[in-house]
């Protein structure tokens, strides 16, 4: 299984037990909602490697205490923390109206009153506000906050996304 192939579960942040559990920050705000995996990808230095769940439970209501199949020791366990944890894309549960995963949008067309206003090459999502990396049809790029209030709707069947930018945005990136 390829990383770009899968989303972002979360990370083992440390061990709960000498018999090898392990406890799981997820990037959710529903961590439930992997209680019920059978098997997770755990990125090492070989790649992403598949870990089958032998049991998994909420820990005090934002963890995830594992216990994985061939991890029986704290010598073991030892050995995962700090990995990141993987899931394929299919997992994802399917997004309508205007919502839409990050991975999904790049390559969509960004619209604004029937006119093109470029491609979306990227996602950029490390600072307080998320941003489209726009390839504009001069080639030049622009950065487009994603912000509700300027998402009239999403065409997946299209690849368009549709907004209503405040005036000038645009402009001031030149």
């Amino acid at each position: 299984m390829k990383k770009e192939d899968c989303f972002y579960v979360g990370t083992i942040v440390g061990k709960y037990s000498f018999k090898g559990e392990l406890l799981i920050k997820t990037d959710s705000d529903h961590p439930e909602d992997y209680t019920t995996l059978e098997s997770i990808f755990v990125e090492l230095a070989t790649g992403l490697v598949p870990f089958f769940i032998q049991k998994c439970q909420l820990h005090k209501s934002a963890l995830l205490r594992v216990q994985f199949e061939n991890v029986k020791d704290e010598v073991a366990a030892d050995g995962l923390l700090k990995k990141d944890l993987y899931l394929p894309l299919s997992f994802l549960p399917p997004l309508d109206g205007k919502k839409f995963y990050y991975h999904e949008v790049i390559e969509f067309t960004l619209v604004e009153n029937a006119k093109v206003l470029g491609t979306i090459q990227g996602v950029q999502d490390q600072g307080l506000q998320a941003l489209f990396e726009l390839k504009k049809k001069d080639g030049s790029v622009a950065l487009v906050p994603i912000h509700n209030d300027f998402i009239i709707k999403v065409v997946r069947s299209e690849k368009e996304i549709h907004v209503a930018l405040p005036e000038g945005l645009l402009d001031l990136q030149n």
